[in-house]
C-alpha cells in the first residue's frame, strides 16, 4: 500500500509551478496520471535507496517524499530524461548527501560538547553481531552510494555511474575502495567510525 501522506505531499505543486502558501496547484491531468504511475511503481524502491543511504527509516521515508515532490515540481524535465528513474535516484542520492552532511555537523557539535562535559575514558561498545548497516554508515556518501547501488540494487557500473553523474571508472575505484573499507570494518567492528564526509 502506498503511503498516502507521501503522495499527497508530492501533489501540492504542479510541474514547473510554485504554489503560494496554502494553495494547491492544478496540474495537467495527463501529467498527473503519468506521475501517479511513476510514484506507484518506484516509491518503495526510492524509499529503500534512501534507507540504505541514511540508515534511518523515518528519515528515509521523508527523503523519498521530498525527492518525489521535487520530481513532480520539475516533472516536465524528469519525464523528458532518457531514464526518469535514474534522474530521481540521483535526486535521492544528492538529498541524502546533504542530509548526511547536516547530521555530521550536528554530531560533531554534540561530540565537542560531550567532550567538554565528560572527559572520562569509556570502554568502547563491543557489538554482539556484526551490523552491515552500521559498517555502511562508516563510508563517505559517494562510496556508500556506489556500494548500495551496485550491490543493494544490483545495478551495473554503467547504470550506477549514470545515477551518480560520474564516470564509470570513478564507480569502479570508489566501489573497490568501499568494499576494502567494509571488509576491514567487518573484520574489526571496534574500529572507530570515520567522518561521513566526501573526500
Amino acid at each position: 500500500m502506498l503511503p498516502q501522506h507521501a503522495w499527497e505531499r508530492s501533489q501540492t505543486v504542479g510541474p514547473g509551478e510554485t504554489a503560494a502558501p496554502g494553495e494547491t496547484a492544478l496540474p495537467d491531468e495527463s501529467a498527473r496520471t503519468e506521475f501517479h504511475r511513476f510514484f506507484q511503481r518506484h516509491h518503495r524502491e526510492l524509499a529503500r535507496l534512501a534507507f540504505l543511504l541514511l540508515g534511518d527509516q523515518d528519515g528515509a521515508d521523508d527523503l523519498a517524499a521530498e525527492a518525489l515532490t521535487a520530481a513532480w515540481q520539475r516533472w516536465d524535465r524528469v519525464r523528458a530524461a532518457d531514464q526518469p528513474l535514474a534522474y530521481v535516484r540521483r535526486m535521492v542520492v544528492n538529498m541524502s548527501r546533504s542530509r548526511i552532511r547536516a547530521l555530521v555537523r550536528e554530531r560533531d557539535k554534540a561530540a565537542r560538547l560531550s567532550a567538554r562535559m565528560d572527559d572520562r575514558v569509556r570502554e568502547p561498545d563491543v557489538p554482539a553481531v556484526v551490523d552491515v548497516r552500521a559498517a555502511l554508515r562508516t563510508l563517505p556518501p559517494r562510496k556508500r552510494a556506489c556500494v548500495v547501488l551496485r550491490f543493494g540494487f544490483d545495478m551495473s557500473e554503467k547504470d550506477t555511474a549514470r545515477v551518480l553523474g560520474v564516470a564509470v571508472g570513478t564507480v569502479k575505484s570508489q566501489t573497490a575502495k568501499a568494499v576494502a573499507e567494509l571488509a576491514r570494518h567487518l573484520a574489526d567492528p571496534q574500529l572507530p567510525e570515520r567522518r561521513l564526509t566526501e573526500r
